[in-house]
């Protein structure tokens, strides 16, 4: 198998699973979540998620040529996987209410992809795979930040 495939399959996750986007996402994506935000500041939680970004463009360009199928293969899964820590910049993932609520979130605009998600996709290549992600990922993020404020004052205590 090519390294590319390899490891935009979340080491072969999403070759063998139904729906390998999200459990590649709740598999790979919410520990490194974790882990983005357990660094000193969002600067280097940015910085990190940019490169990662950088890096999954040519990566999905060459999955996507090695598996034969369309731009988009479904078994590519680290879009998904490294676009997660941005749904939480805002809201830290400090509990299970709130990692499940950001990738519910994340899922949701992913697959349904609202305007200009859908455009993004169009993009050349890993570039669409990996953009249309990003952009779900900002909407979750806009979303929970939402909720938090909202559970925050009215003393729900959803995200306590």
């Amino acid at each position: 198998m090519k390294l590319s495939v390899l490891i935009c399959t979340g080491f072969g996750l999403g070759l063998i699973t139904k729906a390998p986007g999200t459990v590649g996402t709740a598999v790979w994506g919410l520990p490194l979540a974790w882990a983005v935000g357990m660094l000193p500041g969002v600067g280097w939680q940015v910085a990190v998620i940019a490169l990662l970004f950088a890096v999954g463009v040519p990566l999905a360009t060459a999955a996507g040529k090695a598996l034969g199928g369309g731009k988009d293969h479904q078994a590519i899964i680290w879009d998904e996987i490294v676009s997660l820590p941005i749904v939480f910049l805002a809201v830290p993932l400090a509990n299970w209410r709130v990692a499940l609520a950001g990738l519910l979130l994340h899922r949701l605009f992913d697959i349904t992809k609202p305007p200009p998600a859908r455009q993004l996709e169009e993009l050349p290549e890993g570039l669409g795979v990996m953009a249309d992600d990003v952009m779900a990922a900002l909407y979750a993020a806009l979303v929970l930040a939402g909720l938090a404020l909202l559970c925050r004052e009215s003393n729900w205590p959803l995200f306590a």
